[in-house]
């Protein structure tokens, strides 16, 4: 399967070096590019792509705002968001309007690759930094009674979340709860139903806003009796 992807940067050296990495791949087609999220809106609607990628400070239309009108426009079309440490701010906005994950911008060309391809195929990514850098964001910020949808996860969801928003793999839960890795694909499928959420990366911001963990992975919040 061919996967085709916009780039939308309005700084023209940072498309042509994303295009240079991206272009050489067999499975990836580069058929539009943009220099604000205005165009990256209209290249969505016209040329439905699978994955837009957005930087996040844009003129006229920001990341965030792209972000927001893809997701209700075109939700089939994936959303991955450029971004540097001094803007993480911003665009954990961008994650919560429903981008898929996160691209640094000086990250190897091989994780470019594989985030693209990654959120292609309906999953999400964050790179183990960013992940830190939202831990500490929401340090300090529990807030479990506003999150209801919380009490409706049984004790093995609450475990497989809590290893979700550590930055575990599927591989990697299922050997750490002593489970295959297709019932904990069930397990995932289940929490983003009850949480109401669109992926990983979204489940991953619940708990952290939730209080559900905090820094370090431990556990904010222990399961109570009305739990199933």
């Amino acid at each position: 399967m061919t996967i085709e992807l916009i780039i939308v940067d309005d700084q023209a050296l940072a498309r042509a070096g994303l295009r240079m990495i991206l272009e050489g791949q067999p499975d990836l087609r580069i058929v539009g590019e943009g220099a604000d999220g205005a165009e990256a809106v209209s290249l969505v609607r016209r040329l439905r792509p699978n994955v837009a990628i957005l930087d996040v400070r844009m003129p006229r239309v920001d990341g965030l705002e792209a972000t927001r009108r893809i997701v209700a426009a075109e939700p089939a079309t994936r959303v991955l968001v450029l971004t540097t440490f001094d803007l993480d701010e911003y665009a954990f906005e961008a994650l919560r309007a429903g981008a898929s994950g996160f691209l640094l911008k000086d990250a190897p060309a091989e994780d470019i690759v594989h985030a693209v391809r990654t959120v292609a195929r309906g999953d999400a990514t964050l790179a183990p930094a960013v992940t830190r850098r939202l831990v500490e964001h929401y340090a300090g910020r529990p807030r479990p009674d506003a999150f209801p949808s919380l009490a409706t996860l049984t004790a093995r969801e609450l475990e497989v979340l809590q290893l979700l928003a550590a930055g575990s793999s599927n591989a990697e839960i299922g050997d750490r709860l002593a489970l295959t890795e297709a019932t904990v694909k069930t397990h995932i499928g289940r929490v983003l139903d009850k949480l109401g959420v669109r992926d990983r990366v979204q489940a991953v911001i619940y708990a952290y806003e939730s209080g559900l963990v905090e820094p370090g992975g431990s556990r904010q919040r222990e399961p109570g009796p009305d739990l199933p």
